[in-house]
């Protein structure tokens, strides 16, 4: 099959997970993706919500069988030689719709051609096929080393959180297990093992914490050989603080991210993107005895670069946050210039 030649390589990405605005939940998911020419073939899919067969909640054995079936040793789980690059992040059954395509073999060579979204057995090309992506033929040697260097399948995300709130600190463990992220509590990191720190993705610093403590904390840290990303809460709101953790978790080149940037006054929220998304974002804050007050202030498409986004006064008046999602990536900022009370 005649097909010019795409490189292909492997980023660490997330499904953004988070506490949504009416009160449910959406899980977060870690997965490897897949780079080809320098760009995750997901940006390609429009704004789809999914995963790939990669992905590090998923038995170690069942995650070893997927890395053989996409080097082809093992049989294309779907008829007509079609294996599953994307599917649903909740439940990956195939009737909720998946991205698939045929992978082959050409001497030294792997193809994926003729992709499609496909909700049954048999998938219909002239219907659902994807107009304009593939096929994309990969050197086989770099196709191989990629896969092959998953091995021990993507890390697993835990969060450790430090603060004088525990109450506060309880409901974000729940909302964070909830979601995916294993979440613990403690006082003080310097009595956990380095064993135990090392696995850790985050570290979560309440307000109340000095910043002696939580040099002593990064201390612990260190001397575990622990590399761990910061993250200093907002305030005591719960989803504001998830979408902290989430971002603070993501490893994803920056390069390869949708959404890049977030930035907000009274009047406006600056926001980034580098692909056409679905952004929607959420103000939040506390009133003046302290309850979390929470409005939907944008949702729609946005096409790639900078765009200034109104925002409603009576959203972000008093001391107020957003956060801003899209299916790849959530950020959360504060709002600058906004008034008191």
């Amino acid at each position: 099959m005649s097909a010019a030649y795409a490189t292909f390589g492997l980023a660490p990405a997330i499904r953004a997970g988070g506490v949504l605005a009416d009160g449910g939940y959406q899980v977060h998911r870690d997965f490897v993706d897949f780079v080809v020419d320098g760009r995750p073939l997901l940006f390609r899919l429009s704004d789809l919500d999914a995963v790939s067969p990669l992905a590090s909640d998923i038995p170690p054995a069942i995650f070893t069988e997927q890395v053989r079936a996409l080097l082809l040793e093992a049989e294309p789980p779907l008829p007509d030689g079609r294996f599953v690059i994307y599917g649903c992040p909740e439940c990956a059954d195939l009737g909720c719709g998946a991205v698939t395509a045929v992978i082959e073999r050409d001497g030294e060579d792997y193809i994926w051609r003729d992709f499609a979204w496909q909700t049954d057995e048999h998938a219909d090309l002239e219907l659902n096929g994807y107009q304009g992506v593939g096929p994309f033929r990969f050197h086989g040697a770099e196709y191989r080393a990629a896969l092959t260097s998953l091995s021990e399948g993507p890390p697993r995300r835990r969060v450790l959180l430090i603060g004088a709130r525990v109450a506060v600190l309880a409901r974000l463990a729940a909302a964070l297990r909830t979601i995916g992220i294993g979440a613990d509590i403690t006082q003080d990191a310097r009595a956990v093992s380095a064993e135990e720190l090392r696995g850790y993705g985050a570290v979560a610093f309440g307000r109340a914490v000095g910043e002696a403590e939580r040099a002593a904390v990064l201390e612990a840290f260190e001397r575990a050989g622990a590399e761990v990303a910061r993250v200093d809460g907002l305030a005591p709101i719960v989803p504001l603080l998830v979408a902290q953790i989430e971002h603070a978790l993501d490893r994803g080149p920056l390069p390869q991210r949708r959404l890049t940037g977030l930035a907000a006054t009274d009047g406006a929220a600056d926001v980034e993107v580098t692909s056409a998304c679905r952004v929607r974002i959420t103000a939040y804050r506390l009133d003046r005895i302290y309850r979390t007050r929470t409005r939907e202030v944008f949702d729609g498409v946005l096409e790639p670069g900078r765009h200034r986004v109104p925002l409603d006064p009576r959203a972000v008046r008093g001391q107020a946050y957003l956060v801003a999602r899209t299916t790849g990536e959530v950020l959360a900022t504060p709002v600058t210039g906004g008034k008191r009370g």
